[in-house]
């Protein structure tokens, strides 16, 4: 083992450990990954960027412009309505429909944005079904994933496999090269699902009252300030009451006069009534302070939040989010949106107290209260900012422009069928993406806004790792321990095992990363049997994508984790069977359909 590979190594045990506990980002990890290698000398400056200008890279962020060409007609989300009106006629039929809509679309635009647009659509069909949304939102995800691995473009982790053959001198993926195992896994997934895996997702019913689905009742209360109250002739934030108190205040009533969202340089007066929003070692607090009464039988729920003047709403942080990776009070989100955070439900836990240090993550569902009058600014507002939250509580469907849906259809079937006929699929991908701004399917504005730079930022500093991996001889000096320990069980059996990895890596930790990680190996591993690298790399692609297991493995079971109000168990119940068959079926039928 030399000085460099074994460098290499503790940067590559560093990086698994950071990318599956979640402590920094992921697109911080693989930059730091970046620049450490290049501080150690492991690979140039020039190598280190390199990821930035690579083709899986360029290729990831024209897919994302073209994904939103489409969304931005309004063609998926009409086509999502008109899905809708199948629940109220047959559950079966409709959820067959569903997946396999869903994983047709998911084949050709990258499924994180179609599950965005499916999730709200789904939940008020099952309202009006009257079946529990959790029963249709793990499908929703799991077809997302049929599809997506159908494609060299359907989702992110294909491209990139295949960019990551190029940079080894191999041949980049065809369009429709993973088709027939893709096919394979649609049909088998479909038949699970729809025969076993919707039998073994709980009946989780959202609560009506949406207080009482986040836990919040005991946290709203009222106070009054009496008579001698320090705080009175005052404006609200320089009164001791929010100096010394950890209170938001929500309402202030006076006179019978009620005033939403007061301004913080509203000057307190004897008898004001204050809602306000807390938690209950504040409100112990309160209790104990003279001069202000403690209304303590108050209880607020659904129907007292939703009054003339204020709503509730429920909203989901998709992984494009601007909101991710920041805090409510970084963000500023009450000034810059105009609604208040009741409360957060971040990975399956409800969090109500200290919300505006919380750091926000994909999937997480917001409870938020908004003025009836502003509710459609609010709105259009959301849209203009690039949806940083879909709004759950009900259907948001842009408006459909026929004419812009058959220019938006029209370019990205051309940028298929350019792409399958021979045409880098760079470069039909940038020029759809510059047909559909000449078009005005989409703004420039509205381009830059729809690329997820996270993934971006991952894939140009994950790739700098397998660079390293390759400059160095480490994917080599990995490939001939694993070989010379179990070489002689045979290049199936080695196959199996690399599938296996992926699959369980992928859960801990990002399907770009574990991509990334392995690739490099199983290909090296490939040159040591003297055999095509080919179904080494599909087996990579493949069980990097189909993450089944946990919510947090792959973009789409997270985005759905909190809308279903589902455990974490119930991923593992219904995936892990899934992923079984997955790894049983692409160990038998990957050298049959890829030969070594």
């Amino acid at each position: 083992m030399t000085f460099e590979i074994a460098i290499v190594l503790i940067i590559l045990i560093l990086a698994i450990i950071l990318f599956a506990s979640e402590k920094l980002p992921i697109d911080l990890v693989a930059i730091l990954i970046m620049a450490t290698l290049i501080l150690t000398g492991i690979i140039s400056p020039e190598q280190g960027v390199s990821g930035f200008s690579n083709t899986a890279t360029i290729t990831v962020a024209a897919m994302f412009i073209l994904a939103a060409g489409l969304f931005k007609t309004g063609a998926v989300s009409n086509l999502g309505v008109m899905l809708s009106k199948l629940f109220l006629k047959n559950f079966w039929f409709a959820l067959l429909v569903m997946m396999i809509t869903v994983g047709v679309i998911s084949a050709f635009i990258n499924n994180t944005p179609v599950v965005a647009i499916f999730i709200p659509l789904v939940i008020t069909a099952a309202k009006k079904s009257g079946i529990s949304s959790s029963k249709f939102l793990i499908p929703l995800s799991f077809a997302s994933i049929f599809g997506g691995v159908c494609t060299l473009i359907g989702t992110s982790t294909n491209i990139l496999v295949s960019g990551i053959a190029v940079q080894y001198g191999e041949q980049p993926f065809s369009m429709f090269q993973m088709a027939p195992m893709g096919i394979i896994f649609f049909i088998i997934g479909l038949i699970y699902m729809v025969f076993v895996g919707v039998k073994l997702i709980p009946d989780r019913q959202a609560d009506e009252d949406l207080t009482d689905k986040f836990g919040l009742g005991e946290y709203l209360t009222e106070i009054v300030i009496l008579e001698g109250a320090p705080s009175i002739g005052k404006p609200i934030y320089l009164s001791p009451l929010m100096k010394d108190l950890d209170i938001e205040v929500l309402e202030l009533e006076r006179n019978k006069g009620k005033h939403t969202f007061p301004s913080p340089v509203f000057i307190l007066q004897e008898g004001d009534i204050l809602k306000i929003k807390c938690n209950v070692d504040e409100l112990k607090k309160i209790q104990k302070r003279e001069h202000i009464a403690l209304k303590t039988d108050i209880k607020f729920g659904d129907k007292e939040l939703r009054s003339d003047e204020l709503t509730l709403l429920e909203a989901i942080l998709p992984p494009n989010s601007e909101l991710v990776g920041s805090t409510l009070k970084k963000s500023d989100f009450r000034n810059r949106y105009g609604a208040t955070a009741l409360a957060i439900r971040n990975r399956g836990e409800i969090v109500r107290e200290n919300l505006g240090n919380l750091e926000l993550k994909s999937g997480d569902t917001l409870l938020l209260e908004v003025q009836k009058e502003r509710l459609l600014g609010f709105k259009d507002f959301v849209v203009t900012r690039g949806r940083p939250f879909l709004i759950l509580s009900e259907e948001d469907v842009p408006t459909y422009n026929p004419k812009k849906v058959f220019f938006a259809v029209s370019i990205i079937a051309g940028v298929v069928i350019s792409a399958t006929l021979g045409m880098n699929i760079m470069v039909s991908a940038i020029v759809g993406c510059l047909l559909l701004i000449l078009s005005s399917c989409i703004s420039v504005t509205q381009a830059y806004q729809s690329i997820e730079w996270k993934v971006i930022f991952l894939l140009a500093g994950a790739l700098s790792l397998g660079v390293a991996m390759q400059e160095s001889g480490t994917a080599k000096f990995l490939a001939d321990g694993i070989v010379s320990h179990v070489g002689d069980l045979g290049p199936i059996f080695v196959l199996s095992a690399i599938y296996l990895l992926t699959s369980l890596l992928t859960e801990a930790m990002s399907n770009n990363a574990s991509a990334v990680l392995i690739a490099p190996i199983a290909i090296a591993i490939s040159y040591e049997f003297g055999v095509s690298p080919v179904p080494f790399l599909m087996a990579v692609a493949f069980a990097a994508s189909a993450s089944f297991m946990t919510p947090v493995g792959y973009q789409t079971n997270t985005m759905v984790y909190g809308a279903g109000n589902y455990k974490f168990f119930d991923f593992m119940k219904v995936g892990v069977p899934l992923a079984l068959i997955y790894w049983i079926v692409a160990t038998i039928m990957l050298p049959i359909l890829f030969p070594f």
